[in-house]
């Protein structure tokens, strides 16, 4: 069934790239609401972005969403991918400027403010897009690809020439709250020469190791270290969950990312929903009290419809 939260809740921090203040409040909304944005700041025009694929307009550095008025909110990554990993299909983010607030890097800030407040089910089921077939979307090495598969799994590999982050591999089923325990306090991350160019540009103007992970030529400069050795990876498998919803529903199958990011995380939702055959619509109407007697019948022949909602 679809959820949303039992009650506000408020978050404030700077934007990673703009170096400003932000305030952001996270509001119950209605069933079929969706996720939307409505920037505060702005009442001289249309303020409201639905985070939905076909609002994708930037993806640089990382997702940016905008309207048809050119009104738009970036670095969502975060807390998009909270919102899925904590179940929530409707909510009205209210923010009065033009980027999510950074935290630590992670999407761990938003996962506890979340579950402080708790989560209301709601009456209708949820809307999930189940994969059929499978699309592959590829630039040179970077290749990103969704298959079917029966819960939503994501794996994930970099490699990286630097010594302290190398080739990393990781995969992950949503299930079981588990985007909590094994993804959502790993930082997002960059090399210290890339920062800098970043600066230069006018980027980059929040980021420090309060809140990012900073690799220099001799290693992780963060004075407490990496929080798991594999961190690089998890963040980039963090990322392709925020990325991926933006689908307008759970999807339900395997996400594969080789060098990935969040170009071609919306890449292959642009050439899954150019492809009629390769996705349907269904509706999920399994809680989560039920999810455990369901992984243990995996093995047995479902009802497709019943398919368990990824918490």
């Amino acid at each position: 069934m679809q959820h949303t939260l039992k009650s506000p809740v408020s978050l404030s921090g700077i934007g990673l790239h703009s170096g400003k203040f932000v305030q952001m409040h996270i509001l119950p909304a209605a069933v079929g609401h969706g996720v939307v944005f409505e920037r505060t700041d702005i009442s001289d025009k249309d303020n409201i972005i639905p985070a939905l694929w076909s609002h994708v307009v930037d993806t640089r550095l990382c997702t940016v969403i905008a309207n048809d008025d050119g009104v738009s909110v970036g670095t969502i990554e975060h807390l998009m991918a909270a919102l899925r990993g904590c179940g929530i299909d409707n909510a009205l983010v209210q923010i009065d400027g033009a980027e999510v607030p950074i935290m630590d890097g992670s999407s761990l800030a938003f996962v506890e403010a979340i579950e402080e407040v708790g989560t209301q089910v709601q009456d209708k089921p949820r809307k999930a897009i189940r994969v059929c077939k499978e699309v592959t979307y590829q630039e040179g090495d970077k290749v990103v690809k969704l298959s079917p598969g029966v819960v939503p799994t994501y794996k994930g590999r970099i490699e990286y020439a630097h010594p302290s982050i190398g080739d990393q591999e990781y995969s992950i089923k949503l299930v079981n709250g588990n985007f909590k325990h094994d993804l959502a306090d790993c930082r997002t991350f960059g090399l210290l020469e890339d920062v800098e160019k970043m600066r230069a540009q006018g980027l980059a103007l929040g980021g420090s190791t309060d809140n990012a992970i900073v690799v220099d030529g001799n290693g992780v400069m963060n004075p407490g270290g990496l929080r798991c050795h594999d961190e690089f990876i998890r963040h980039k498998l963090l990322d392709a969950i925020g990325d991926l919803s933006l689908a307008g529903g759970i999807v339900i199958g395997t996400y594969e990312g080789m060098k990935a990011g969040h170009a071609l995380n919306n890449k292959i939702l642009q050439a899954l929903f150019s492809t009629p055959d390769a996705w349907e619509e269904v509706e999920l109407y399994v809680d989560t009290q039920e999810l455990d007697d369901w992984l243990c019948h995996a093995g047995a022949p479902v009802d497709q419809n019943l398919v368990p909602e990824p918490l």
